[in-house]
């Protein structure tokens, strides 16, 4: 028996601290509370199993968060003109972290969870888990502008908005999970019969496992349910070993596992940032490679294809961008995107990127993402080396996605000679004209991440140096910005991190502004007989200008500073990026150089001046 008596005690006394949490995720009060009250409905409908669990708030909280992420609309607060000022300043913190460092943080500030529970909650291992819960708590205290302890205290004002809502009496909650647990069992028939029927059979994977393809869409109606449960997509169209051997280094490679991603938090790739990058797609796969050498010594690899189908062509040209976009832009800890390809002669769209991942041991990624009609393939290979494998066989490894796809009902164009070609960064954050965490090399001795902070005006430059003063709130420019980047918990000097600021203005004035920043480090040592400056790399022409330098400042007989900066323009913007090392803690010039050159790559998506 299903005790109403026992649900309506839990509706009671869980629903406002789920819509605290809800609406502190989202920003949405009003996607917040439709979440809550969705949830509260789908644990009556399993109430016999929630019921008997130890914190069935726990279990209640996930879908609460998922049905809240479908129905939010972006940044709705900034409409609210009766929005309270700090409730205001805190969602605009809160939105401004990632999603898994935004949970972290809630599940420790608003919820009654261990460390072991959060990590299961985000679904990431506790020691990332954690990792991300200190940087979301060092970024969020930064915006805010508040000490740590009293972050808890910041959620008090959202708790008084959300203690306005109304709520639905529990007999109404309960009596639309039993139509739902009735129209459940209706479904789940009808769409069993329909797939013996019209496809003939079920596919089942090497190991026997029976992927179920079709996702639940409580939004279609009977009649598209059927037909999203017979959409094709058959486990025969994915790559094979036996094809990784010829395409890819490692030795021979072998199918570890074949499934639709249903089970489990669904966070399988690197960079993934949500089960689906279609949430509402017809159909999925997920196969893991695994390679075993002979070789003495051979660095460790793997490799992953997802695919999914979506409902439309507009659908999945948006799963494509996604897809793409948690590459370009991959907030997983340590990773550094190195290079951007679009590939000409795959499918419809594709794209490679190569990315290194500085755990240790330290890897490189190269992930290809390509869409053919309504079908959008993703193609990761890993290696335990730093030494990027030829980007000719990635390619190849993806047009033979493509290939295995483009013969289905769905799909769009085939391949033909696939041609790698390299392209500047793709936009992304907040400020897309600026570096972002992705751009950053690691620096000797440190293995925590890199956080940046909120772009701000930048009316004072702390990226110059004593020898060019140079000013980015001077007349004429626009857009100017400045940010900083700082590794939080790694018990650096104050003066360790690095800066950039930007700023467009028109042609003739950015020319001149790079001029003078390069007459200002060429006349810097006569004028201060303390300061010792190199040259590293130099170049300019009509469009584009980048000069790096290294610094050295005696302040004292026993101080001694050291700087790295580079000046860098693309047409009428402009960015000044300074690095400040401590010590033994810092960054070939080199890896310096790559920077400013992504920083260079970056510019285009400033705003022109005016």
């Amino acid at each position: 028996m299903r005790d109403p008596d026992e649900f309506d005690a839990f509706y009671l006394d869980a629903r406002e601290r789920l819509l605290l949490q809800t609406y502190a995720l989202t920003g949405d009060l009003t996607a917040s509370r439709g979440a809550v009250r969705q949830a509260f409905v789908v644990a009556w409908h399993h109430w016999r199993k929630v019921s008997r669990l130890e914190d069935p708030e726990a279990w209640v909280r996930p879908i609460a968060w998922t049905h809240a992420h479908r129905r939010q609309t972006a940044r709705l607060w900034h409409r609210d003109k009766d929005l309270d000022p700090e409730v205001r300043a805190t969602l605009d913190a809160l939105g401004k972290l990632p999603v898994n460092q935004r949970k972290a943080l809630l599940l420790t500030q608003l919820a009654a969870v261990s460390m072991d529970q959060m990590a299961r909650e985000v679904g990431l291992p506790l020691d990332r888990a954690e990792r991300e819960l200190q940087t979301a708590t060092a970024q969020f205290s930064m915006t805010r502008d508040v000490p740590t302890p009293v972050i808890r205290s910041l959620f008090g004002p959202l708790a008084a908005t959300a203690a306005a809502s109304r709520w639905p009496r529990s007999p109404i909650l309960r009596r639309a999970g039993a139509r739902r647990r009735r129209a459940h069992t209706t479904l789940g028939a009808a769409v069993a019969v329909a797939v013996m029927v019209l496809s003939g059979s079920l596919v089942t994977d090497a190991a026997g496992v029976r992927p179920t393809l079709a996702r639940e869409h409580p939004h279609l109606d009977h009649e598209r349910q059927l037909a999203v449960a017979a959409t094709a997509l058959p486990e025969t169209a994915l790559l094979g070993a036996a094809q990784l051997d010829g395409l890819l280094t490692g030795g021979t490679w072998r199918v570890t596992s074949t499934n639709d991603n249903s089970v489990g938090n669904g966070l399988v790739m690197p960079c993934q940032q949500e089960r689906y990058a279609d949430p509402h797609g017809t159909a999925a796969f997920f196969r893991d490679f695994a390679s075993t050498s002979t070789r003495k010594h051979a660095p460790d690899a793997s490799a992953i294809q997802s695919t999914e189908a979506s409902a439309t062509l507009p659908a999945a040209r948006r799963t494509y961008l996604r897809s793409v976009g948690w590459y370009a832009g991959c907030v997983d800890e340590r990773v550094q995107l190195l290079a951007t390809r679009r590939v000409a002669g795959v499918g419809d769209q594709a794209m490679l990127l190569s990315l290194r991942a500085w755990h240790a041991p330290a890897s490189t990624l190269v992930v290809g993402v390509a869409r053919t009609g309504r079908l959008t393939t993703t193609t990761i290979s890993r290696i335990d080396s730093v030494v990027p494998p030829p980007i000719n066989r990635s390619a190849r490894l993806l047009a033979a996605a493509v290939d295995g796809l483009c013969g289905l009902p769905d799909a769009g164009a085939c391949t033909g000679t696939p041609r790698p070609e390299p392209v500047r960064a793709l936009a992304v954050g907040a400020a897309p004209g600026m570096l972002a965490e992705v751009d950053l090399p690691p620096v000797t001795g440190v293995s925590r991440p890199w956080v940046g902070t909120q772009p701000q005006r930048a009316r004072q430059n702390v990226a110059a140096t004593p020898c060019d003063n140079a000013d980015f709130d001077a007349r004429g420019i626009t857009g100017n910005l400045t940010r900083s980047f700082l590794i939080p918990g790694s018990a650096l000097p104050a003066q360790f991190g690095l800066t950039e600021t930007v700023g467009s203005m028109p042609a003739s004035q950015a020319v001149a502004f790079v001029a003078r920043v390069r007459d200002g480090l060429a006349k810097c040592p006569d004028r201060n007989l303390g300061t010792v400056v190199t040259r590293v790399s130099d170049l300019g022409s009509r469009a584009q200008d980048l000069t790096v330098w290294n610094l050295t400042t005696q302040i004292t007989d026993k101080v001694t500073v050291r700087y790295l900066m580079a000046i860098v323009r693309s047409g009428t913007a402009v960015a000044q990026v300074q690095f400040v090392p401590s010590g033994d803690v810092g960054m070939p010039d080199d890896a310096f150089v790559a920077l400013a050159q992504r920083a260079l790559e970056r510019l285009p998506e400033l705003a022109p001046p005016g």
